[in-house]
């Protein structure tokens, strides 16, 4: 079984929106979020999908799911005060559901521009290398900088990455982590990835496009309604 887990529990304070999380503002006659959710629904190979949303807006989350025709999503469940502690709350709700070996795809719900081909080539990745981590070359200069203003090091452009999502990873893996870090009290993981990395995992990247964005400021805003103008005028 391939599950998506995707995350629409952020306040969204960045967006400058007063009455709605980012997730849940309307860009060309839906919400980002089921714009994000679309991709799973419509993908062959995606199984179930799990929403992790706002305590406050699950029951809203759950009339946009019934009214866009979600089929694929069988639970919406509440996140935690942070992205790490959403994530555990999500791989809980499939305790006892998924098999160990099955495949968990981590996703933002705010980061709609991705893919059938990215999906798969997630899953690809899980099933050949154990997990999957999305991410775009570097464009620009990456400096390493030092605590006193100084540039200590100038990275190899070639050789950095930019990490998005997804994130996928057999379901045995993260979950463990997760219930790993707890015990460890290890609660300042950045992603999911940098949690398999302070472990000890091997992780495996695959490309995606510098336009998948994670929205959350205006200016992200405006060039997610761009992209899906210029993708309507194709």
């Amino acid at each position: 079984m391939n599950y998506a887990i995707v995350f629409a529990g952020g306040v969204g304070s960045r967006m400058q929106s007063p009455n709605l999380p980012k997730q849940f503002i309307e860009v060309c006659g839906k919400p980002i979020i089921i714009h994000t959710i679309n991709h799973f629904q419509s993908h062959p190979d995606i199984d179930r999908v799990l929403v992790v949303c706002l305590e406050s807006y699950i029951d809203y989350m759950k009339t946009l799911i019934s009214k866009y025709n979600l089929t694929k999503v069988f639970n919406v469940v509440a996140g935690g005060r942070t992205g790490q502690e959403s994530i555990c709350k999500g791989l809980q709700a499939l305790d006892g559901i998924a098999a160990d070996d099955d495949i968990v795809i981590l996703h933002d719900g705010v980061r709609p521009i991705i893919d059938a081909d990215l999906i798969s080539r997630n899953i690809e990745s899980v099933e050949k290398y154990g997990n999957a981590i999305s991410c775009s070359s570097a464009t620009e200069t990456i400096c390493l900088a030092g605590d006193d203003g100084s540039i200590k090091d100038i990275m190899p452009r070639d050789k950095c990455m930019m990490g998005r999502a997804p994130q996928s990873f057999k379901y045995a893996d993260i979950y463990n982590c997760h219930k790993r870090a707890n015990q460890d009290g290890y609660t300042t993981a950045i992603d999911s990835a940098s949690m398999l990395h302070h472990y000890g995992y091997p992780l495996h990247f695959v490309q995606c496009s510098h336009f998948n964005i994670k929205i959350t400021t205006p200016n992200d805003l405006f060039l997610f309604t761009a992209y899906l103008n210029s993708v309507k005028e194709d």
